[in-house]
């Protein structure tokens, strides 16, 4: 949200410059009329008429040598306009040389906050507290985040891993497996720490982590190589 309003800022006052940059031209190309419509007083003994400055100009003709030299002088000026040109040329690679290349606009960010899965918007009501029950060792004194085995089953007790496949009941919010599940639990389809009924939505699979093997993500991967087909005739 803050690089929004930052963005917004800019955007103010970029306009607010090109407001102001149009202002000083009008005032400039203003000052340019108004000076060429006033005349400075013509001195009879030093300056010559403008009628007749302009038929000595006209009646004067440039020799051969003169046409040669103005394109020869025209021709450098074309080349070294070019030389500028080739050294003024836009580099992808440096942002100060590439000033076509605009900033991507950021969106206006949105107050709710969506589900990273389902990109839904999340409510305070849907949300279930999950309650993993710890696999304390009375002689292991190390912090959790060092211990390979953190937390087991509410039920049986069975440790969990990242291969273990497990449910949440939302009712209680524990922390069980689906082997404890289809052999215990889904029996009655009572919660054993509510006692409440159990419907099928009120048993949320847990998704396990990604690993380096394909075969532990449970999404379906399948590779599919196109080839071609022959018809038979």
């Amino acid at each position: 949200m803050k690089e929004y309003h930052r963005q917004c800022r800019l955007q103010q006052e970029e306009v607010s410059q090109v407001k102001k940059t149009v202002k000083e031209d009008k005032v400039k190309a203003f000052i340019e009329k108004e000076r060429s419509i006033t005349s400075k007083p013509l001195n009879p003994f030093s300056e010559a008429p403008p009628t007749k400055r302009a038929k000595l100009d006209h009646s004067e003709t440039p020799s051969t040598s003169t046409s040669s030299s103005s394109g020869t002088a025209a021709a450098a000026a074309a080349v070294s306009e070019n030389g500028d040109k080739k050294s003024e040329l836009p580099s992808f690679w440096i942002p100060s040389l590439t000033p076509q290349a605009k900033a991507t606009l950021i969106e206006k960010p949105s107050k709710a906050v969506y589900c990273p899965m389902s990109k839904k918007p999340l409510r305070i009501k849907n949300l279930i507290q999950v309650n993993f029950v710890r696999a304390d060792d009375v002689n292991d004194k190390r912090p959790l985040v060092a211990k390979q085995i953190r937390y087991k089953c509410a039920v049986t007790h069975d440790i969990l891993s990242n291969k273990t496949p497990c449910a949440v009941l939302r009712p209680s919010g524990k922390v069980v497996t689906m082997d404890c599940i289809k052999k215990i639990i889904k029996k009655d389809m009572t919660d054993p720490f509510t006692g409440d009924t159990l419907k099928e939505n009120d048993i949320i699979k847990i998704r396990r982590g990604g690993t380096g093997f394909a075969s532990a993500a449970e999404s379906s991967l399948e590779a599919k190589k196109a080839r071609p087909v022959m018809m038979a005739s």
